[in-house]
């Protein structure tokens, strides 16, 4: 995991999503409603719900939003059907894409990102096309930007809570784990006092690909019409981006 930071890929978006406060309500309410969906409406007893209910209370989403979305999954109140799908491809350059899809109209959704790709010199493949090339994980980052964090008192908590990598980049860390120890390590990590800047399980690239820039350009451009979409919830990427 040595290298180039996912972290510097996270924070480039950071800005647009937050100014797009409505779209990024309603994707974490997806989240929210298919956490719930799957394994009930009780967050103590359901670890994926809590996980997105943290990451909506962290964008700063009202409670009756979150309530609301609970209540639909659960049949407790009238809503639309949403479906999973996930589209892979490659982007300019060959940068390899996946789109996670969380739609309740499926033709709509494969029309448009199907249009984003083709606009952005993208090729949308098959299933399976590009996932072999990323790893699911936990994934946690701290910032440390006032150098007040002692990195070996950190590098012990998480490995003694179960992480399987740290990454010390400048002003951050990046804690790497297996998917089935994340929240033990969160946990942990939150106790500890420490304020966790990202948590989630989510795909990260066993290489990161280089290009031109002039398809990084491209390849931005994809990426930002792509968060475009109501129906988009994650994408997932192996760019290099040029410092």
């Amino acid at each position: 995991m040595a290298g180039h930071s996912k972290w510097n890929n996270i924070k480039r978006r950071k800005g647009a999503q937050d100014a797009k406060k409505g779209k990024i309500f309603m994707r974490h309410a997806k989240d929210i409603y298919m956490a719930a969906k799957q394994g009930g409406g009780d967050p103590s007893m359901n670890a994926a719900l809590r996980t997105a209910i943290d990451k909506a209370k962290a964008a700063n989403m009202p409670n009756d939003n979150i309530d609301r979305a609970i209540k639909k999954a659960t049949g407790t109140l009238d809503g639309a059907n949403y479906e999973e799908i996930t589209y892979e491809g490659y982007g300019p350059g060959g940068v390899a894409i996946i789109v996670h899809v969380l739609t309740d109209n499926r033709n709509r959704a494969a029309a448009e990102i199907r249009h984003a790709f083709k606009k952005n010199a993208g090729n949308l493949g098959e299933n399976g096309s590009v996932s072999f090339m990323f790893d699911r994980k936990g994934y946690i980052v701290i910032l440390n930007e006032a150098g007040e964090i002692d990195e070996d008192e950190l590098t012990l908590e998480a490995i003694e809570a179960g992480a399987d990598d740290i990454i010390v980049e400048d002003g951050l860390y990046e804690i790497i784990t297996a998917p089935e120890n994340f929240e033990d390590v969160q946990t942990h990590m939150q106790e500890q006092g420490y304020e966790l800047e990202e948590a989630e399980v989510t795909l990260i690239p066993q290489n990161f690909h280089a290009v031109s820039k002039e398809d990084e350009e491209k390849m931005l451009n994809l990426l930002d019409m792509l968060e475009e979409e109501e129906d988009v919830q994650d994408i997932h990427h192996n760019l290099k981006l040029e410092a």
